[in-house]
């Protein structure tokens, strides 16, 4: 019988590997509790809510935090994750000697069309585990804001958010840590099956 070990990488393994080229420019990878993961395809939908959301949240942060996209967070010594958006700490450096960490990091937000189910049963309990404080997943197949807050574990040793709320398309909500701000979520999902309430 043959055994085979699966590699697994540490945050700084596979910093390395991207520094010295291995992996190939425009690669969408992103490292999970040491497994390299290859990002799904991102459709309209999605491309459209990305450019939506690059507009709208940075004018309700604007020198208080800093927005950024598609760029790394450093969760763990096994994680890395690249999500859509973070709203995280300004510093100094604009983060050029490390990535930021949990601490630095006010709000994590995916959106997801076909990594909706991953985006849930992976990251959620991944950025819980890492007391990620705030966590939104722009859900684009059912066309809500699902917002998740309050990271704890649970007695079976798995991590979750103590509360979920979810927001339609027609509201509005205020950014975590920005109590005077009201995101209105019509500028962001795209214009279509929106539903009512």
């Amino acid at each position: 019988m043959t055994v085979t070990k699966v590699k697994r990488f540490t945050r700084d393994e596979y910093d390395r590997l991207s520094e010295i080229g291995f992996f190939s420019e425009g690669d969408r990878l992103e490292l999970i509790e040491g497994e390299i993961i290859e990002m799904a395809a991102k459709g309209t939908l999605h491309e459209t809510c990305l450019r939506r959301m690059l507009r709208e949240p940075p004018k309700l942060i604007g020198e208080k935090a800093t927005w950024q996209c598609q760029s790394s967070i450093a969760l763990s010594n096994t994680s890395e994750p690249e999500p859509d958006f973070a709203i995280i700490q300004n510093r100094e450096d604009d983060y050029l000697d490390s990535h930021p960490t949990p601490a630095e990091t006010l709000l994590i937000i995916e959106v997801a069309d076909f990594t909706l189910n991953y985006d849930k049963k992976v990251k959620l309990p991944l950025y819980a585990a890492a007391g990620i404080s705030d966590y939104w997943i722009f859900n684009l197949v059912d066309v809500l804001l699902e917002t998740y807050r309050e990271p704890y574990r649970m007695n079976s040793g798995k991590f979750d958010y103590r509360y979920k709320q979810t927001f339609l398309p027609n509201e509005a909500i205020a950014l975590p840590n920005f109590p005077n701000s009201s995101l209105d979520l019509a500028k962001v999902f795209p214009p279509i099956n929106q539903p009512t309430n």
